[in-house]
């Protein structure tokens, strides 16, 4: 795993008995909660990659970028700096679905850099342009922090197809892989679909799914949390419905849902994460402002990187919504959900 969360350290537990045959599919926990020690965070980290398998996710990453790459890194060859080389990557960038606001920002500011650092050559302005941009993504990189709670409960939103059920899946092995204990509550019960598809990433994983058929999603959410506070289970993520924000009314039923999870546990969720497909531009940039504004959202997750995804729109994000940015994905495997990183971004972007 590469990516990394940080996480308050807890004093180490009394060695838990053997689970119970009924427990099987929740991971065991200790009586009682030990309370979290106030001493700094620290990071945590996996057993740092391979350097093959660290190349395989930049190679990932720069071919899943690869369109907008190339109308960005052909600009630069042979290029004479003047008007006609900032017209063009004004146009590039707008391709790329920075937006306007972003746009023009980053062409001030990169003008101004070209002339207080008398830059003469072309590459010596797509170092610039690299280092601007890796400024702007920066505040987007941060981690999710464990530890704070227990348990940490997570609500999940996002439009149907932006691939929220499967980030569920995904996130919650990463999370076992950080030593935590997951359960899912499918909250999705206006398709089927979407239950049996979390179903089967708890087996897979062992993790216990909540669910009903039939019924109030916000209950679902309400006893997937009781439950995992009977159980010292250290993470919750409630799944929910797909819908578009211009649906009042479903977005109405998400508020509900916020509630109760409120009503369940003090303080909780804690964390309400929105799915964003990579592939639909500044549409996504109207999905973080509409969710964020009916949620209050603390954190993003960008799937779908790869194909005709434009990059550009984590630039319009920075500018107008800088919530942290936890994870990226660019395929179907495990392996291609990871942490958000401003510079390798922009590299993959501009190399």
């Amino acid at each position: 795993m590469f990516s990394f969360f940080k996480k308050k350290p807890q004093p180490e537990p009394a060695v838990a008995k053997e689970a119970a045959p009924e427990a099987a599919l929740a991971p065991a926990a200790p009586a009682a909660i030990p309370a979290i020690p106030p001493v700094a965070e620290e990071i945590v980290e996996a057993a740092p990659p391979s350097v093959e398998a660290k190349r395989s996710w930049l190679a990932r990453l720069k071919s899943g970028l690869s369109k907008t790459s190339s109308n960005l890194t052909t600009l630069f060859v042979g290029a004479k700096i003047g008007d006609e080389l900032y017209e063009e990557l004004e146009s590039a960038l707008l391709v790329s679905d920075a937006g306007v606001d972003a746009t023009q920002f980053l062409l001030d500011a990169l003008k101004k850099k070209v002339k207080d650092e008398k830059l003469t050559e072309a590459d010596q302005v797509r170092q610039a342009l690299r280092t601007l941009l890796i400024d702007m993504l920066r505040p987007l990189q941060k981690p999710l922090v464990l530890g704070r709670h227990q348990p940490l409960v997570m609500m999940i939103a996002g439009v149907n197809g932006a691939g929220k059920t499967t980030t569920i899946g995904k996130l919650a092995k990463h999370l076992q892989a950080h030593d935590q204990s997951v359960l899912l509550a499918a909250g999705d019960t206006f398709r089927a679909a979407a239950r049996e598809q979390l179903t089967i990433w708890g087996e897979r994983n062992n993790i216990t799914v909540i669910s009903q058929e039939s019924g109030d999603p916000a209950a679902v959410a309400y006893d997937a949390v009781h439950s995992a506070t009977a159980r010292g289970t250290n993470v919750v993520m409630v799944d929910t419905a797909g819908r578009l924000p211009t649906q009042l009314h479903l977005m109405d039923e998400l508020k509900k849902i916020k509630r109760v999870i409120g009503k369940s546990m003090d303080t909780a969720p804690h964390e309400v994460l929105l799915v964003i497909d990579g592939n639909t531009g500044q549409n996504a940039l109207a999905q973080v402002k509409a969710f964020d504004d009916a949620l209050g959202l603390t954190g993003l997750v960008v799937t779908k990187l790869d194909g005709t995804a434009k990059g550009g729109i984590l630039a319009a994000i920075a500018r107008t919504r800088p919530i942290p940015l936890y994870f990226i994905g660019v395929g179907e495997s495990i392996d291609d959900l990871q942490a958000f990183d401003a510079e390798e971004f922009v590299d993959a972007l501009l190399s």
